[in-house]
């Protein structure tokens, strides 16, 4: 679906669909695009057309199913992290050293990412793959790039004097051929007859690395002693030339002086045509006195504008202040691309950032990005640099918030990443929220781990809605899988006392087959939990009435069950097989149920007997038509009769004496 991060859009083809024939319809999902045809012609005549049948999915963010950049993400989300506990009382030097190593760490990330990405580009170079990983390298090659000088301008604020030596620094980082060419030329037998020679030097001058510069030239010296004057009075320009150093106390006021000084004294060897018995040494005479025309000579060398414009501010404007460097760029791509072509998004993009138009930046890069991992964390260390409080957008939200989540909703697409997504929610105090409620219920239940996960995350955050609803699925797919067991587990813990009413009419049902409970460990410490419906209650009682009997506790086995029939707890249908459990106590040599007792279970025998049941439960007549249940119940007439007399006569005695 979605292009390269510099490429213009891509139509997507959907296979069998013709859009020139037939209307289509699409919805919007969280991270992915549902389109069909419709059954509308796009043309007036009604013949009918036959149709593609099928439901496409298209995805909105393929980026996170790529291996490589999957480390990306993982490795920016600790950094994002961590960023989030920088201490609010940091101020001045402090916090400014510790967001500039923030940045740092994101761009070595991209640069971790860029190099395993080159390492399967050229392992698959002939292949499709391979020309993919190619073309990703590019792409984090620019985003490391755009980064890079956003730390610049934005974090490091590099003043007038430093501030060409980190751009020098960005150059040198980004246009890194040199070094291949610096190798294959020193490799060669006579480094100085090298076709490649004049080539590595003039670029090593216009990269501002003037002492490999005067070594090359050295060698030259060596082999050409007829040149060995004009190289050596080059090479001490060179070294002469004024760079404000790190270390240096010198005032801008002191440099701009000596720079004048040196810049004349580079004039003056050329117009004395120092050089002009050899072309190459005048050609990087003018290069050092940062003459456009021979700057633009070697346009191939330079490669793109933004080189050209470092190298141009360095032999022409080494103090260069920030306000300005807006002029000195736009002229500078003016030149470079002289009217042939226009300039591409990256170029956009760099020029609002020389411009210091935070937003602008921001915005290019959201239009021309295919995901918005790059956006997302940049504006939110911005953010922390204080440099976007005063922007919102007009539906509510803050830029910050906005990317960050526009960015976990892709990261909640995927069947891992979506734990990360689930930070980025938390450190977005307006809406992250809300976001996060409405993504976790969209997360594929697919395993009991995954499931798991889930709800620890809305447990730890309180999401009580979400808790309920994610342990009813569960719940669900336990009972269609006959996991009774944990069906009755997920639904206390959802608190739905419909549900867990239905588990145990299945578990009452199960033993009714079967004769023997399941999960009994869970039935057996069912706690308070059995209060959540009448029928849980029930359950957890009658297994209770089982392990009285067990224990032979008859005495309060007994009534225990005839407390579940008088309470109406049990329900009808189950009466019967209550009953049926009452007779091994009623047939015990010991007298277990009281003559009241007694009448009570001969009530329940004639209400469920009487074919009076309650509505909508067949059971009792459906016993009146069954022989087998018929005989049942005279077996218990009998017992209960026998039992009545028993205790009567126990009674009786007992009152005698």
């Amino acid at each position: 679906m979605a292009g390269g991060f510099f490429t213009p859009s891509v139509t997507s083809w959907i296979p069998g669909v013709n859009s020139q024939k037939k209307q289509m319809c699409f919805d919007w999902g969280p991270g992915e695009m549902l389109v069909c045809e419709t059954s509308f012609n796009k043309k007036e005549k009604s013949e009918m057309v036959a149709g593609c049948p099928f439901i496409h999915i298209i995805r909105k963010d393929i980026d996170v199913y790529s291996k490589i950049l999957r480390k990306l993400f993982n490795e920016s989300h600790g950094i994002f992290v961590g960023l989030q506990r920088i201490e609010e009382e940091l101020t001045g030097k402090s916090r400014k050293a510790q967001l500039v190593r923030v940045s740092k760490n994101y761009r070595s990330v991209i640069r971790a990412c860029m190099e395993e990405m080159h390492q399967f580009a050229v392992a698959d170079k002939d292949s499709a793959i391979g020309r993919q990983f190619s073309s990703q390298v590019s792409i984090l090659s620019a985003v490391e790039l755009i980064w890079n000088l956003c730390e610049i301008l934005f974090i490091e604020v590099a003043p007038a004097g430093p501030l060409l030596l980190y751009l020098l620094d960005w150059v040198r980082l980004h246009v890194c051929e040199v070094d291949s060419l610096s190798a294959d030329v020193l490799g060669s037998e006579n480094p100085s007859k090298h076709e490649s020679f004049w080539n590595l030097v003039t670029t090593l001058v216009l990269q501002g690395r003037l002492d490999e510069a005067r070594q090359m030239l050295s060698k030259e010296a060596d082999s050409n002693p007829t040149s060995a004057g004009m190289c050596r009075v080059l090479g001490d320009l060179m070294r002469t030339m004024p760079i404000l150093s790190p270390g240096n106390t010198q005032t801008l006021t002191e440099l701009e002086l000596r720079w004048q000084h040196w810049h004349e004294e580079c004039e003056r060897h050329l117009q004395d045509g120092t050089f002009a018995s050899n072309p190459h040494l005048e050609s990087l005479c003018k290069v050092l006195l940062g003459d456009d025309a021979a700057l633009l000579e070697h346009k191939e060398l330079l490669s793109n504008w933004y080189h050209f414009l470092v190298t141009r501010l360095l032999y022409s404007q080494p103090t260069v202040k920030p306000m300005d460097l807006h002029l000195y760029a736009q002229s500078s791509l003016d030149l470079f691309l002289g009217g042939e072509s226009s300039p591409e998004p990256l170029d956009n993009i760099l020029m609002a950032a020389f411009e210091f138009d935070i937003h602008q930046v921001i915005k290019e890069c959201s239009i021309a990005l295919s995901n918005w991992w790059f956006v997302a964390h940049l504006t939110d260390l911005l953010d922390h640099c204080k440099l976007l409080q005063s922007h919102n957008l007009y539906f509510g939200s803050n830029m910050r918030e906005f990317l960050l989540l526009e960015y976990a909703s892709g990261l909640f697409a995927h069947h891992s990443l979506w734990q990360l997504g689930v930070d980025y929610c938390d450190h977005c105090p307006e809406l992250g929220r809300v976001s996060l409620e409405l993504h976790i219920e969209r997360i594929p239940l697919t395993t009991e781990q995954k499931a798991l996960k889930v709800l620890r995350v809305c447990e730890q955050r309180q999401m009580t809605e979400q808790v309920r609803s994610i342990c009813k699925v569960l719940a669900m797919k336990a009972v269609r899988n006959n996991r009774l067991g944990s069906a009755l587990s997920w639904s206390i813990r959802a608190k739905d006392a419909a549900f867990a009413t239905l588990v145990s009419d299945r578990f009452l049902r199960d033993y009714c087959e079967r004769g023997c409970f399941s999960d009994l460990d869970l039935i057996d410490n069912l706690g308070p939990a059995m209060m959540l419906s009448d029928r849980l209650t029930f359950l957890g009682k009658y297994r209770e009435f089982h392990r009285l009997y067990g224990e032979k506790c008859f005495v309060d086995a007994a009534s225990l069950l005839l407390s579940l029939m008088t309470s109406q707890i049990a329900p009808r249908s189950f009466w019967m097989t209550l009953l049926t459990d009452a007779l091994p106590l009623l047939e015990q040599k010991q007298v277990i149920f009281s003559a009241e007792q007694t009448y009570e279970l001969l009530r329940c025998l004639e209400d469920l007997t009487s074919g009076r049941p309650l509505c909508g439960e067949p059971d009792a007549q459906q016993l009146q038509d069954d022989d087998i249940e018929t005989t049942k119940v005279e077996i218990l007439r009998l017992a209960l009769a026998r039992n009545l007399a028993r205790s009567i006569i126990k009674e009786g005695s007992l009152e005698g004496s």
